[in-house]
Protein backbone atom coordinates (compact mmCIF):
# COMPACT_ATOMS: atom_id res chain seq x y z
CA UNK A 1 0.00 0.00 0.00
CA UNK A 2 1.04 3.44 -0.82
CA UNK A 3 0.15 7.20 0.23
CA UNK A 4 1.25 10.37 -1.28
CA UNK A 5 2.70 12.41 2.10
CA UNK A 6 4.32 16.15 1.71
CA UNK A 7 7.79 15.76 3.09
CA UNK A 8 8.88 17.56 6.24
CA UNK A 9 11.38 21.07 5.66
CA UNK A 10 14.58 20.56 6.15
CA UNK A 11 16.02 21.08 9.38
CA UNK A 12 12.97 19.97 11.51
CA UNK A 13 12.17 17.05 12.76
CA UNK A 14 8.65 15.64 11.93
CA UNK A 15 6.90 12.34 12.58
CA UNK A 16 4.26 11.43 9.64
CA UNK A 17 0.96 10.35 10.51
CA UNK A 18 -0.44 7.67 8.53
CA UNK A 19 0.29 4.10 9.36
CA UNK A 20 3.59 4.83 11.05
CA UNK A 21 2.92 3.25 14.43
CA UNK A 22 1.20 -0.05 14.95
CA UNK A 23 0.10 -3.69 16.29
CA UNK A 24 0.43 -3.39 19.66
CA UNK A 25 0.81 -4.59 24.43
CA UNK A 26 3.48 -1.45 26.93
CA UNK A 27 1.66 -0.87 24.50
CA UNK A 28 3.70 1.60 22.42
CA UNK A 29 2.16 -0.64 22.22
CA UNK A 30 1.75 -4.06 23.42
CA UNK A 31 4.39 -4.44 25.41
CA UNK A 32 3.62 -0.92 27.04
CA UNK A 33 0.45 -1.47 27.80
CA UNK A 34 1.20 -5.14 28.74
CA UNK A 35 4.29 -3.36 30.62
CA UNK A 36 1.52 -1.50 32.44
CA UNK A 37 0.40 -4.84 33.55
CA UNK A 38 3.43 -6.85 34.33
CA UNK A 39 5.28 -3.90 35.77
CA UNK A 40 2.72 -3.14 38.33
CA UNK A 41 2.92 -7.24 39.25
CA UNK A 42 6.92 -7.06 39.10
CA UNK A 43 6.37 -4.51 41.46
CA UNK A 44 4.33 -6.47 44.21
CA UNK A 45 6.33 -9.53 43.82
CA UNK A 46 9.77 -7.17 44.30
CA UNK A 47 7.87 -6.44 48.07
CA UNK A 48 6.98 -2.99 47.10
CA UNK A 49 3.17 -4.27 48.45
CA UNK A 50 0.03 -4.13 47.46
CA UNK A 51 -0.54 -0.79 48.81
CA UNK A 52 1.94 0.68 46.47
CA UNK A 53 -0.36 -1.33 43.34
CA UNK A 54 -3.38 0.77 44.87
CA UNK A 55 -1.35 3.82 45.39
CA UNK A 56 0.07 3.66 41.64
CA UNK A 57 -3.28 3.00 39.85
CA UNK A 58 -5.55 5.27 41.96
CA UNK A 59 -5.79 8.22 39.29
CA UNK A 60 -6.04 5.10 36.29
CA UNK A 61 -9.76 5.18 36.54
CA UNK A 62 -10.27 9.34 36.23
CA UNK A 63 -10.91 8.49 32.41
CA UNK A 64 -12.20 5.18 31.93
CA UNK A 65 -14.15 3.77 29.36
CA UNK A 66 -17.06 1.15 29.04
CA UNK A 67 -17.17 -1.02 26.30
CA UNK A 68 -20.39 -1.71 24.67
CA UNK A 69 -21.56 -5.16 24.94
CA UNK A 70 -18.99 -6.63 26.49
CA UNK A 71 -19.60 -8.56 29.60
CA UNK A 72 -18.52 -7.50 32.77
CA UNK A 73 -15.33 -9.74 34.56
CA UNK A 74 -16.44 -11.54 38.02
CA UNK A 75 -13.43 -10.42 40.50
CA UNK A 76 -11.13 -13.31 41.81
CA UNK A 77 -7.87 -13.60 43.42
CA UNK A 78 -4.80 -14.96 42.06
CA UNK A 79 -4.46 -15.20 38.53
CA UNK A 80 -6.86 -14.51 36.74
CA UNK A 81 -9.37 -17.83 35.42
CA UNK A 82 -9.98 -18.59 31.86
CA UNK A 83 -9.10 -16.58 28.99
CA UNK A 84 -8.24 -13.23 28.95
CA UNK A 85 -9.09 -10.41 25.54
CA UNK A 86 -7.20 -7.27 26.23
CA UNK A 87 -7.57 -4.72 23.37
CA UNK A 88 -4.69 -1.79 22.62
CA UNK A 89 -5.03 1.16 20.67
CA UNK A 90 -2.87 3.63 19.52
CA UNK A 91 -4.32 7.13 18.64
CA UNK A 92 -2.46 9.73 16.68
CA UNK A 93 -4.21 13.27 18.58
CA UNK A 94 -2.11 16.59 18.61
CA UNK A 95 -1.18 16.55 22.34
CA UNK A 96 0.52 20.18 22.79
CA UNK A 97 3.69 18.95 23.82
CA UNK A 98 4.15 17.21 20.90
CA UNK A 99 2.50 18.74 18.01
CA UNK A 100 4.95 19.98 16.50
CA UNK A 101 6.79 16.94 15.36
CA UNK A 102 4.04 16.29 13.47
CA UNK A 103 4.31 18.85 10.67
CA UNK A 104 1.13 19.32 8.72
CA UNK A 105 -0.99 16.76 10.49
CA UNK A 106 -1.09 18.91 13.24
CA UNK A 107 -1.77 22.01 11.28
CA UNK A 108 -4.48 21.09 8.80
CA UNK A 109 -8.31 20.85 9.04
CA UNK A 110 -7.75 17.72 10.84
CA UNK A 111 -5.84 18.09 13.42
CA UNK A 112 -8.77 18.02 16.17
CA UNK A 113 -9.55 14.92 15.10
CA UNK A 114 -7.82 11.16 15.79
CA UNK A 115 -7.82 7.81 14.49
CA UNK A 116 -7.24 4.50 15.79
CA UNK A 117 -3.76 4.24 13.76
CA UNK A 118 -2.69 1.09 15.94
CA UNK A 119 -4.91 -1.51 16.85
CA UNK A 120 -4.18 -4.82 18.54
CA UNK A 121 -5.35 -7.53 19.86
CA UNK A 122 -3.86 -9.38 22.88
CA UNK A 123 -5.05 -13.03 23.28
CA UNK A 124 -3.92 -14.71 26.89
CA UNK A 125 -4.65 -18.03 26.59
CA UNK A 126 -6.18 -20.34 29.86
CA UNK A 127 -4.14 -23.50 31.12
CA UNK A 128 -1.07 -23.79 29.52
CA UNK A 129 -0.96 -20.19 29.61
CA UNK A 130 0.35 -18.37 25.75
CA UNK A 131 0.11 -14.78 24.54
CA UNK A 132 -1.12 -14.34 21.31
CA UNK A 133 -0.73 -10.21 19.81
CA UNK A 134 -2.65 -9.69 16.74
CA UNK A 135 -1.97 -6.69 14.72
CA UNK A 136 -4.99 -4.88 12.29
CA UNK A 137 -3.39 -2.92 9.66
CA UNK A 138 -4.77 0.88 10.02
CA UNK A 139 -6.33 0.05 5.96
CA UNK A 140 -8.03 -3.01 6.91
CA UNK A 141 -11.42 -2.26 5.03
CA UNK A 142 -14.47 -3.90 7.39
CA UNK A 143 -17.85 -3.31 9.02
CA UNK A 144 -18.22 -1.39 11.69
CA UNK A 145 -21.87 -1.54 13.79
CA UNK A 146 -23.74 0.90 15.40
CA UNK A 147 -21.63 2.91 18.27
CA UNK A 148 -22.63 5.24 20.54
CA UNK A 149 -20.16 8.04 21.62
CA UNK A 150 -19.39 9.75 24.79
CA UNK A 151 -21.83 12.84 23.93
CA UNK A 152 -24.87 9.86 23.78
CA UNK A 153 -24.96 10.44 19.48
CA UNK A 154 -25.33 7.04 18.02
CA UNK A 155 -24.13 6.36 14.20
CA UNK A 156 -25.62 3.88 12.20
CA UNK A 157 -23.86 0.57 11.37
CA UNK A 158 -21.56 0.54 7.86
CA UNK A 159 -20.69 -2.24 5.88
CA UNK A 160 -17.15 -1.19 4.92
CA UNK A 161 -15.06 1.07 6.67
CA UNK A 162 -11.16 1.62 7.37
CA UNK A 163 -10.74 0.14 10.99
CA UNK A 164 -8.61 3.47 12.07
CA UNK A 165 -12.12 5.33 11.77
CA UNK A 166 -13.85 3.64 14.47
CA UNK A 167 -12.67 5.69 17.03
CA UNK A 168 -14.20 8.86 15.59
CA UNK A 169 -17.87 6.93 16.16
CA UNK A 170 -17.12 6.10 19.78
CA UNK A 171 -14.02 6.11 20.95
CA UNK A 172 -12.15 2.85 22.57
CA UNK A 173 -15.85 1.29 23.16
CA UNK A 174 -16.82 1.11 19.02
CA UNK A 175 -13.30 -0.06 18.28
CA UNK A 176 -13.11 -2.52 20.48
CA UNK A 177 -17.01 -3.21 19.31
CA UNK A 178 -15.34 -3.33 15.87
CA UNK A 179 -12.68 -6.12 16.55
CA UNK A 180 -14.89 -7.92 18.69
CA UNK A 181 -17.33 -8.37 15.85
CA UNK A 182 -14.42 -9.47 13.49
CA UNK A 183 -13.05 -11.54 15.72
CA UNK A 184 -16.30 -13.36 17.22
CA UNK A 185 -13.97 -13.05 20.88
CA UNK A 186 -15.78 -11.03 23.95
CA UNK A 187 -13.13 -8.03 24.52
CA UNK A 188 -13.82 -7.50 28.71
CA UNK A 189 -10.11 -5.38 28.34
CA UNK A 190 -8.67 -2.30 26.68
CA UNK A 191 -6.72 0.78 26.63
CA UNK A 192 -5.88 3.60 24.97
CA UNK A 193 -2.41 5.33 24.31
CA UNK A 194 -1.50 8.40 22.49
CA UNK A 195 1.90 9.14 20.43
CA UNK A 196 3.17 11.23 23.17
CA UNK A 197 2.37 8.93 25.73
CA UNK A 198 4.50 6.09 23.62
CA UNK A 199 7.92 8.40 24.78
CA UNK A 200 6.87 8.85 28.16
CA UNK A 201 6.45 4.99 28.93
CA UNK A 202 9.86 4.35 26.60
CA UNK A 203 11.55 6.78 28.63
CA UNK A 204 10.74 4.87 32.44
CA UNK A 205 12.48 2.35 30.98
CA UNK A 206 15.51 3.86 29.57
CA UNK A 207 15.05 3.65 25.97
CA UNK A 208 14.21 0.23 24.15
CA UNK A 209 17.42 -1.56 22.25
CA UNK A 210 16.51 -1.86 17.98
CA UNK A 211 18.28 -3.69 15.62
CA UNK A 212 18.92 -2.08 12.29
CA UNK A 213 20.25 -4.45 9.66
CA UNK A 214 20.08 -1.69 7.19
CA UNK A 215 20.31 1.47 7.82
CA UNK A 216 17.14 3.34 8.00
CA UNK A 217 16.57 6.91 5.94
CA UNK A 218 12.94 8.48 6.31
CA UNK A 219 12.36 12.38 5.71
CA UNK A 220 8.71 12.28 6.64
CA UNK A 221 9.75 11.34 10.18
CA UNK A 222 13.32 12.73 10.17
CA UNK A 223 15.12 9.70 10.31
CA UNK A 224 18.85 8.75 9.25
CA UNK A 225 19.97 6.07 11.21
CA UNK A 226 23.43 3.44 10.36
CA UNK A 227 22.83 0.39 10.84
CA UNK A 228 23.69 -1.62 13.98
CA UNK A 229 22.16 -1.44 17.40
CA UNK A 230 20.59 1.58 18.64
CA UNK A 231 18.93 2.64 21.67
CA UNK A 232 15.60 4.96 21.04
CA UNK A 233 14.32 6.82 23.48
CA UNK A 234 12.29 10.37 23.80
CA UNK A 235 10.83 11.31 20.69
CA UNK A 236 12.95 8.59 18.34
CA UNK A 237 11.02 5.93 19.94
CA UNK A 238 8.12 7.39 18.02
CA UNK A 239 9.81 7.87 15.06
CA UNK A 240 11.07 4.46 14.71
CA UNK A 241 7.28 3.02 15.72
CA UNK A 242 5.92 5.29 12.82
CA UNK A 243 8.28 4.89 9.98
CA UNK A 244 7.01 3.41 6.85
CA UNK A 245 8.76 4.76 4.05
CA UNK A 246 12.06 3.71 6.13
CA UNK A 247 11.66 -0.19 6.18
CA UNK A 248 10.83 -2.71 4.15
CA UNK A 249 8.79 -1.36 0.68
CA UNK A 250 7.49 1.07 2.24
CA UNK A 251 3.92 0.07 3.27
CA UNK A 252 2.06 0.08 6.63
CA UNK A 253 2.18 -3.88 6.64
CA UNK A 254 6.08 -3.59 6.70
CA UNK A 255 5.90 -1.59 9.21
CA UNK A 256 3.99 -3.84 11.58
CA UNK A 257 6.69 -5.70 11.58
CA UNK A 258 8.62 -2.99 12.47
CA UNK A 259 7.00 -2.58 15.38
CA UNK A 260 6.98 -6.06 16.43
CA UNK A 261 10.33 -5.87 16.91
CA UNK A 262 9.96 -3.11 19.34
CA UNK A 263 7.37 -5.28 21.33
CA UNK A 264 9.75 -7.77 21.29
CA UNK A 265 12.40 -6.13 22.50
CA UNK A 266 10.39 -4.04 25.02
CA UNK A 267 8.82 -7.09 26.59
CA UNK A 268 12.84 -8.85 27.00
CA UNK A 269 14.06 -5.80 28.84
CA UNK A 270 10.85 -5.94 31.04
CA UNK A 271 11.88 -9.32 32.21
CA UNK A 272 16.03 -8.17 32.71
CA UNK A 273 18.07 -7.21 35.27
CA UNK A 274 17.93 -3.79 34.03
CA UNK A 275 13.97 -3.92 35.06
CA UNK A 276 13.09 -6.97 36.84
CA UNK A 277 15.73 -6.21 39.72
CA UNK A 278 15.23 -2.38 39.71
CA UNK A 279 12.86 -1.39 42.06
CA UNK A 280 12.82 2.24 41.44
CA UNK A 281 13.05 1.53 37.56
CA UNK A 282 9.70 -0.76 38.09
CA UNK A 283 7.73 2.15 40.30
CA UNK A 284 8.82 4.70 37.40
CA UNK A 285 7.29 2.80 34.94
CA UNK A 286 4.27 1.60 36.59
CA UNK A 287 3.32 5.11 37.51
CA UNK A 288 4.39 6.58 34.21
CA UNK A 289 2.11 3.82 32.56
CA UNK A 290 -1.08 4.50 34.40
CA UNK A 291 -0.63 8.44 33.98
CA UNK A 292 -0.03 7.98 30.52
CA UNK A 293 -3.18 5.42 29.31
CA UNK A 294 -6.98 5.71 29.33
CA UNK A 295 -8.06 2.14 30.09
CA UNK A 296 -11.53 0.86 29.81
CA UNK A 297 -13.23 0.55 33.44
CA UNK A 298 -12.94 -3.09 33.82
CA UNK A 299 -9.15 -2.21 33.85
CA UNK A 300 -9.29 -0.01 36.81
CA UNK A 301 -9.51 -2.17 39.61
CA UNK A 302 -5.86 -2.66 40.38
CA UNK A 303 -6.44 -6.55 41.35
CA UNK A 304 -7.81 -6.87 38.10
CA UNK A 305 -4.40 -5.68 36.64
CA UNK A 306 -1.98 -7.91 39.23
CA UNK A 307 -4.58 -10.72 38.06
CA UNK A 308 -3.80 -10.55 34.23
CA UNK A 309 0.04 -9.74 35.12
CA UNK A 310 0.02 -13.44 36.89
CA UNK A 311 -1.29 -15.05 34.60
CA UNK A 312 1.57 -13.95 31.92
CA UNK A 313 4.38 -13.35 33.76
CA UNK A 314 5.74 -16.68 33.38
CA UNK A 315 4.56 -17.11 29.70
CA UNK A 316 8.28 -18.25 28.19
CA UNK A 317 8.84 -16.43 25.29
CA UNK A 318 8.74 -18.95 22.57
CA UNK A 319 4.71 -19.03 23.52
CA UNK A 320 4.74 -14.81 22.96
CA UNK A 321 4.12 -14.83 19.21
CA UNK A 322 3.31 -11.96 17.68
CA UNK A 323 1.10 -11.75 13.97
CA UNK A 324 -0.12 -9.97 11.44
CA UNK A 325 -4.09 -10.21 10.91
CA UNK A 326 -3.94 -11.94 6.87
CA UNK A 327 -5.23 -9.62 4.72
CA UNK A 328 -6.02 -9.39 0.54
CA UNK A 329 -6.07 -6.19 -1.33
CA UNK A 330 -9.58 -4.63 -1.67
CA UNK A 331 -10.52 -5.12 -5.18
CA UNK A 332 -12.18 -1.48 -4.86
CA UNK A 333 -8.95 0.26 -3.94
CA UNK A 334 -5.42 -1.42 -4.53
CA UNK A 335 -4.32 1.18 -1.06
CA UNK A 336 -6.80 -0.72 1.00
CA UNK A 337 -6.66 -4.24 2.45
CA UNK A 338 -9.68 -6.35 3.51
CA UNK A 339 -9.90 -9.57 5.64
CA UNK A 340 -8.41 -13.02 4.23
CA UNK A 341 -11.45 -14.70 6.12
CA UNK A 342 -10.03 -17.95 5.41
CA UNK A 343 -7.13 -17.58 7.19
CA UNK A 344 -8.52 -15.35 9.79
CA UNK A 345 -10.89 -18.36 10.67
CA UNK A 346 -7.67 -21.02 10.88
CA UNK A 347 -6.02 -18.21 13.42
CA UNK A 348 -9.16 -18.27 15.65
CA UNK A 349 -9.83 -21.29 15.89
CA UNK A 350 -6.01 -22.03 16.55
CA UNK A 351 -6.86 -19.57 19.48
CA UNK A 352 -9.69 -21.51 20.80
CA UNK A 353 -7.81 -25.22 20.46
CA UNK A 354 -5.00 -23.36 22.87
CA UNK A 355 -2.11 -25.20 21.18
CA UNK A 356 1.71 -23.96 20.69
CA UNK A 357 1.10 -22.26 16.93
CA UNK A 358 3.44 -22.94 14.35
CA UNK A 359 4.55 -20.06 12.10
CA UNK A 360 4.85 -21.25 8.32
CA UNK A 361 5.01 -17.94 6.54
CA UNK A 362 7.83 -15.07 6.42
CA UNK A 363 8.72 -13.59 9.45
CA UNK A 364 7.96 -10.30 7.76
CA UNK A 365 4.85 -8.95 6.18
CA UNK A 366 6.82 -6.91 3.09
CA UNK A 367 9.89 -7.11 3.91
CA UNK A 368 9.68 -5.11 7.43
CA UNK A 369 12.37 -6.64 9.11
CA UNK A 370 14.72 -9.62 8.89
CA UNK A 371 15.93 -12.67 11.32
CA UNK A 372 18.97 -11.18 13.75
CA UNK A 373 21.85 -12.58 12.24
CA UNK A 374 23.92 -12.07 15.74
CA UNK A 375 20.84 -13.78 17.96
CA UNK A 376 21.81 -16.43 20.41
CA UNK A 377 20.48 -19.40 20.33
CA UNK A 378 18.99 -19.36 23.85
CA UNK A 379 18.11 -16.51 25.86
CA UNK A 380 18.57 -16.89 29.44
CA UNK A 381 16.02 -14.36 30.82
CA UNK A 382 13.75 -16.38 29.30
CA UNK A 383 10.80 -17.47 31.54
CA UNK A 384 10.62 -21.52 31.87
CA UNK A 385 7.56 -23.41 31.11
CA UNK A 386 5.03 -23.52 33.70
CA UNK A 387 5.75 -27.49 34.23
CA UNK A 388 8.46 -28.80 32.38
CA UNK A 389 7.85 -32.06 32.61
CA UNK A 390 4.47 -31.78 30.41
CA UNK A 391 4.36 -34.05 27.44
CA UNK A 392 4.89 -32.13 24.28
CA UNK A 393 1.48 -30.56 22.74
CA UNK A 394 1.13 -31.43 18.96
CA UNK A 395 1.14 -27.38 17.51
CA UNK A 396 -0.77 -26.22 14.72
CA UNK A 397 0.53 -24.61 11.49
CA UNK A 398 -0.76 -21.09 10.88
CA UNK A 399 -1.51 -20.90 7.07
CA UNK A 400 1.35 -19.01 5.59
CA UNK A 401 0.06 -15.82 4.64
CA UNK A 402 0.07 -15.15 8.39
CA UNK A 403 3.64 -13.99 9.04
CA UNK A 404 4.74 -13.08 12.38
CA UNK A 405 7.53 -14.08 14.49
CA UNK A 406 8.07 -14.70 18.42
CA UNK A 407 9.62 -12.82 21.03
CA UNK A 408 12.35 -15.54 21.49
CA UNK A 409 13.04 -14.54 17.61
CA UNK A 410 14.94 -11.25 17.60
CA UNK A 411 14.34 -9.38 14.21
CA UNK A 412 16.10 -7.02 13.18
CA UNK A 413 14.75 -3.43 11.01
CA UNK A 414 14.93 -4.10 7.10
CA UNK A 415 15.80 -0.44 6.45
CA UNK A 416 15.71 1.49 3.25
CA UNK A 417 19.54 2.75 2.93
CA UNK A 418 20.18 -0.94 1.20
CA UNK A 419 18.58 0.64 -1.67
CA UNK A 420 20.84 4.00 -1.54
Amino acid sequence: MSQTTKPAPRGRRTVARHGELHSPHPMALLMKVLGIIVAVVLVSGAGVAAYATYDTVASFSDDAVDLEGQEAVPPDIGAIEGGVNLFIAGTDECEPEYAAYFGDRCTGEDSEGQLNDVNMLVHISDSPRRVTVISFPRDLMIPIPSCTDDQGNESGAMSKQPINTAWSYGGLGCVVKTVSDLSGMSIPFAAKVSFGNVINITDAVGGVDVCLASGIQDYYTGIDWPAGMRNVQGIEALQFLRTRHGVGDGSDLGRISNQQQYMSRMARKLVSDQVLSDVPTLLKLATTAVDNVTPSKSLTNPLTLVQIALAVKNVPFDEIVFVQYPVLTDPDDPNKVVPNDESADALWAALAANQPLQLTGDISANEGVVADPNAVPTDPTTPAPTDPAAPAEQAIALPSDITGSTAATPTCSNGNQRDY
